[in-house]
């Protein structure tokens, strides 16, 4: 008996996901950590998909840092691998969930640029920049939020 034809290629979905403390270095860890696993995912450093990325999780676990932050509770960085190949994208989704609900950024469309002068408010307009999708989802266990970006990756 013949085995049936593929259709499809096999595809493996990779799937990263830690806590991290609520606070400056748990950003800056949740970023270097994040990094590396899309190195190791063959991502490399330094490649335009990683940069993004770089600047993607930076912004939205700083975020979740300063503005997320309850005191005792930990933000969550999700970071999901769907390899693609020459036809079809890949694509890389990152997620940062957090336990504060009622401090929600702007969503997609509804960002705007601070006024001259403002020391922060631009983080938001680079996640708008960079992602191909984005949104901000509501959590019920914790409760909570979720930003959650994602990008294409070429081949």
């Amino acid at each position: 008996m013949e085995a049936p034809a593929k259709t499809q290629p096999d595809v493996t979905v990779r799937v990263f996901r830690r806590q991290f403390s609520s606070n400056p270095r748990g950003a800056r860890l949740a970023r270097r950590v994040g990094l590396y696993r899309l190195h190791a995912w063959g991502i490399p450093y330094l490649s335009d998909a990683s940069e993004s990325a770089a600047l993607i999780i930076g912004e939205l676990t700083a975020n979740a840092a300063t503005h997320g932050r309850i005191p005792g509770r930990d933000f969550e960085l999700r970071l999901t691998h769907a390899p693609g190949d020459r036809q079809v994208p890949g694509v890389l989704r990152i997620e940062v969930s957090d336990t504060r609900g009622e401090c929600r950024p702007p969503g997609p469309g509804d960002v705007t640029a601070p006024a001259d002068g403002d020391d922060s408010g631009r983080g938001m307009l680079i996640v708008d920049a960079l992602a191909d999708r984005w949104a901000v989802l509501d959590r019920e266990r914790p409760p909570g939020k979720t930003v959650r970006a994602e990008l294409d990756l070429l081949y």
